[in-house]
């Protein structure tokens, strides 16, 4: 990256950490196949629980819990259709990872503060069977509003249903703790705590029966087939360990976050600022000035060295109205406006003022068209 970038766009992926670069290097030298009983496969066997305990230390679970994969999208994945055998009941703003791997599934709306209806969850579990799969986010990667797992929680277990969390955006930002938050399966990533893409988890409790996306080996307990991807695992242990040692200062985020937040209102008195009446992520901003559409914006702002998105990353490259900020109310207009700032390990406040300075000049420049 280029030191003269203001990179705000930890939510898509963090910069890799020194930690998981080094761990990654040590791995590579490793010959063994973490399935052999030689000395190399032991080697390489003791590097893959390693991480397995750093994930889990990270996510507050057993590490028997933990079932590498190769990232959150397929994490997603084996839960949504690995789990259970009764409908699926999902938040309107979960990510595509989760709304595409269940078609079917009842979307739960969203108030206009960006949290699930809850009300609307307890009708949709009411006279669902056994075996219902319940799948809300931990907090949002557009907005960064966190939902009320707990009541989620409660809910689903007073209808005899299970639980799935997506927390791929919550791991190395909150302190989480499965065990506390109740529910039967939890997704994190690897790159969203600053360790490499291509590697993820999905941390599924005891006895919980797990049907595996692929048949194969009997990798990782059997329920997720394939050699173990060594380095990538690796280096999200180590990513994971220094994330969790950074908590602190990802609290701190909030600062430059508000200071962001009221330096854009400053500038632009009609900008708005999607789930701020809820709690949210320390890290996480979306703003939205209607009429500045999104795509220009961030291209305006990478010219100007400043690196932002528009909701999720897409692998087509395009900018698309947000399907999370619809379902929270927003107007056509609004979605296609809004942008998503998100800050992470590296984050300072020059970078804040850079992208003021930056925005500022778009925002003149359009109420001036």
């Amino acid at each position: 990256m280029s030191s003269t970038t203001a990179y705000l766009d930890y939510n898509a992926t963090a910069p890799l950490r020194p930690e998981a670069r080094a761990a990654m290097l040590e791995a590579l030298t490793e010959p063994g196949n973490a399935s052999s009983v030689h000395g190399p496969g032991r080697r390489a066997r003791r590097l893959v629980e390693q991480a397995r305990e750093q994930v889990a230390a990270l996510a507050g679970c057993d590490p028997r819990w933990v079932i590498f994969t190769s990232g959150g999208t397929e994490a997603n994945n084996l839960a949504l259709k690995g789990l259970g055998s009764g409908p699926r009941l999902v938040s309107a703003g979960e990510h595509d990872s989760v709304l595409q791997a269940a078609p079917e599934a009842v979307r739960l709306a969203l108030r206009r503060d960006g949290q699930i209806d809850l009300a609307a969850l307890e009708a949709a579990l009411s006279g669902c069977p056994e075996g219902t799969v319940v799948s809300v986010m931990l907090a949002n990667n557009e907005t960064g509003v966190i939902q009320p797992m707990a009541a989620v929680v409660e809910l689903a277990r007073a209808a005899g249903a299970l639980v799935h969390c997506d927390a791929v955006q919550g791991g190395g930002k909150l302190a989480l703790d499965m065990a506390a938050l109740g529910v039967d399966c939890m997704t994190l990533s690897s790159h969203k705590v600053g360790g490499p893409p291509g590697t993820g988890a999905l941390l599924c409790r005891d006895g919980l029966p797990l049907a595996p996306l692929m048949a194969g080996g009997g990798q990782e307990g059997r329920r997720r087939a394939g050699t173990e991807n060594l380095p990538g695992i690796a280096g999200f242990g180590a990513a994971a360990e220094a994330a969790q040692g950074d908590l602190p200062e990802m609290a701190s985020l909030a600062g430059l976050r508000d200071r962001l937040e009221a330096g854009a209102r400053a500038i632009a008195p009609d900008v708005k600022v999607f789930g701020s009446e809820s709690e949210r992520l320390a890290n996480t901003t979306c703003l939205a000035v209607a009429g500045m559409a999104a795509e220009t914006q961030i291209m305006a702002l990478d010219l100007a060295g400043v690196a932002v998105s528009a909701g999720a990353a897409c692998s087509s490259g395009k900018v698309q109205p947000s399907h999370v900020l619809t379902a929270m109310g927003a107007s056509a207009a609004e979605a296609a406006s809004a942008i998503r700032v998100s800050l992470g390990w590296q984050s300072r406040a020059e970078d804040i003022d850079h992208f003021l300075v930056a925005w500022g000049d778009l925002y003149r420049r359009s109420q001036a068209a």
